[in-house]
């Protein structure tokens, strides 16, 4: 149910791009819905939202259309285990042509992972599969590129920075206009901008994700990551999800931290969620301002 108006504040619609078989598959081991994650995020960074969050991938659920977009201040992507290269898929086809929608619309967009690569084939991009598979749990470090120092997504973000990351597809063409933000040595296209006709900002990691999502992922994707050897064996599938959770009850925990490698970027809330602060900062004040110029 959309129940989100501007007059409530700033109207924020997630659109939840994960299928309903799979959502249900998260919740078994122990994850969050992308959407439900989402929403509890930007409430945490912005307590006076309203915050609606939308199935995209689940045919039976209507979606916002023409005006109806227009009562958002912004909107955001999570992540799917969707292609979104199979676009005759109509799970994907319907998240193409919303995105284009909001666009059309003038509304902001901010997306994650999927979000990134739907951004992308939208607006005349491409993506693949990774000839190498998945990159997952902590993301080798992640370099702000130039265009990045100017760009407000990442006003006080270090220069250098860990991230959770699971992908298995990627960029690998940018959309005309782009800016290339981000980069690191698995995947070159680790953020990007588009102004298309109205602002769309994309990572290809989870700024939104915490160390209990990415364990209970861990488990929820431990097959594959075994196959694949992204993991030595199911002792050390263990360790890291152990690692992940003593940090999400304790990050001061030093030993599970030296385990992970994990650092102060990706320990403080503030750091790792700062693109999505920035974001809301961003929304927030180009909603303000087309208010007080009506």
């Amino acid at each position: 149910m959309l129940a989100a108006r501007r007059s409530q504040g700033l109207a924020i619609l997630v659109c939840e791009a994960y299928p309903r078989e799979v959502r249900q598959r998260l919740r078994e081991a122990g994850a969050s819905e992308a959407g439900e994650l989402w929403r509890w995020v930007l409430l945490r960074l912005a307590a006076d939202v309203a915050v609606d969050v939308v199935c995209a991938a689940d045919l039976d659920c209507p979606l916002p259309s023409g005006g109806e977009l227009e009562r958002y201040g912004g909107v955001v992507w999570t992540g799917s285990s969707l292609t979104v290269y199979h676009d005759q898929d109509p799970r994907v086809q319907r998240q193409i042509e919303l995105v284009r929608a909001a666009a059309a619309r003038g509304v902001p967009q901010f997306g994650s992972c999927w979000g990134v690569q739907l951004a992308t084939v939208a607006f005349g991009g491409r993506c693949a599969a990774h000839p190498v598979g998945r990159e997952f749990g902590i993301a080798q470090p992640i370099q702000l590129l130039a265009a990045a120092v100017e760009h407000p997504m990442y006003t006080r973000k270090p220069a250098a920075f860990l991230a959770f990351t699971s992908h298995a597809d990627h960029v690998v063409t940018l959309p005309e206009g782009a800016q290339w933000l981000a980069a690191n040595l698995y995947s070159p296209v680790q953020a990007l901008a588009l102004e298309t006709p109205a602002p769309f900002w994309g990572v290809q990691y989870h700024p939104e994700y915490d160390f209990h999502e990415i364990a209970r992922l861990c488990v929820f994707r431990a097959e594959e990551l075994l196959r694949q050897r992204r993991f030595a064996s199911e002792a050390a599938v263990e360790r890291f999800v152990a690692a992940c959770e003593a940090l999400h009850r304790d990050p001061g925990c030093a030993e599970a931290a030296q385990e992970l490698g994990a650092d102060r970027t990706l320990l403080d809330d503030s750091v790792r969620r700062r693109e999505i602060a920035n974001w809301l900062a961003f929304v927030r004040k180009r909603a303000e301002s087309a208010s007080s110029s009506r």
